[in-house]
């Protein structure tokens, strides 16, 4: 027979408080290693261009330019990330900003305005993303090659619809969004769009079902398929995920540059991929995260405006680019090696 104990009282007859250790205890054990190391190398690289480039690169101005050109690969970033940790891979992200912007700047678009040309912009990268995830998800097709065709229809047809040539913006509403009037407290409004994004990206990877079964699925797509997941509705929901953060990145490139190009977003697939790997997002799938996405954006954009300023040539920041690249992926086969 198992004896009850009764917990412990005080002198008053109450049951006496259980003693817990302060939350501050916790910390040094939560702290993120990788995002300290980030937060170091974005630290080293802003003193690089201090030393440099002292008056142009600690300029207000700059910085705000900084936050704003790493805005708009940014959100696709955040996409980008959530399908990377599924398993996959999405090589169409660039064709489908250029797309998206240039299908919303046509003249007929820009007669319904502000609205006109923002739903337009998020039709056309959730279309995309449909397509996407329909041939993934249940056409059976590699996530390499469904994207592969979408990049190279995407960019076709940006091409046919431009015919060449840059599509000027004439919505003042639009225009005005990228006017330094526009900015609150110093802040210019991609940039907080950016920032929107990332919080809710954040929150729905580490507070939400969604979230644990995008980990669930890039970690073990068929112990998640026996756990009761439907894996194939969610990785349509992932590259539709994608494709509306490619809508909303065309949308903010749109503002930045006044116009639809088809050459928009020339690159982005591999700058999204690249700034999700070394912000430590596993590309066999199963690990990752917003946060370091974000750092790895930010180092990549202050590395080009160091660079520009600097008068270095563009192979020059390619070359870097690769470098950091192969020594994350590095630092992830080694990681992965000794856990």
């Amino acid at each position: 027979m198992t004896q009850h104990v009764s917990p412990p009282r005080d002198g008053t007859g109450k049951t006496a408080p259980v003693d817990r250790p302060p939350l501050w205890r916790g910390l040094p054990a939560r702290v993120d290693l990788r995002t300290l190391s980030l937060l170091g190398v974005l630290a080293a690289l802003i003193v690089v261009g201090g030393i440099t480039k002292p008056d142009e690169f600690l300029d207000t101005r700059n910085l705000q330019l900084v936050l704003t050109q790493g805005s708009v690969i940014g959100v696709v970033t955040v996409g980008m990330t959530f399908v990377i940790m599924s398993g996959g891979i999405d090589l169409s992200v660039g064709a489908i900003v250029a797309l998206a912007s240039v299908w919303a700047t046509t003249v007929a678009t820009q007669e319904y305005g502000f609205g006109g040309i923002l739903l337009t912009a998020v039709l056309v990268g959730l279309g995309c993303g449909l397509v996407n995830g329909l041939l993934i998800a249940y056409g059976g097709m590699v996530p390499f090659i469904a994207t592969l065709a979408m990049l190279a229809s995407a960019r076709g047809l940006a091409l046919q619809i431009t015919d060449g040539k840059t599509q000027i913006v004439t919505v003042d509403s639009v225009l005005d969004l990228g006017l330094r009037d526009a900015y609150v407290l110093g802040i210019p409004p991609l940039v907080m769009v950016f920032a929107v994004v990332t919080i809710i990206g954040w929150l729905v990877l580490n507070r939400t079902t969604f979230g644990r079964r995008t980990v669930a699925v890039g970690g073990n797509a068929e112990a998640a398929r026996l756990a009761g997941i439907d894996v194939r509705r969610q990785r349509l929901y992932l590259y539709l995920l994608s494709g509306l953060c490619c809508g909303i990145a065309a949308f903010l490139l749109i503002i930045l540059s006044g116009s639809g190009q088809n050459t928009n977003g020339n690159l982005y697939e591999l700058d999204a991929i690249a700034a999700a790997i070394i912000g430590g997002t596993l590309l066999s799938g199963g690990r990752g995260t917003i946060t370091g996405s974000v750092l790895g954006v930010l180092i990549f954009t202050t590395i080009t405006n160091i660079f520009a300023l600097n008068n270095l040539q563009s192979d020059v920041q390619q070359i870097a680019k690769g470098a950091i690249i192969v020594a994350a992926v590095l630092v992830q086969r080694r990681t992965a090696s000794t856990t």
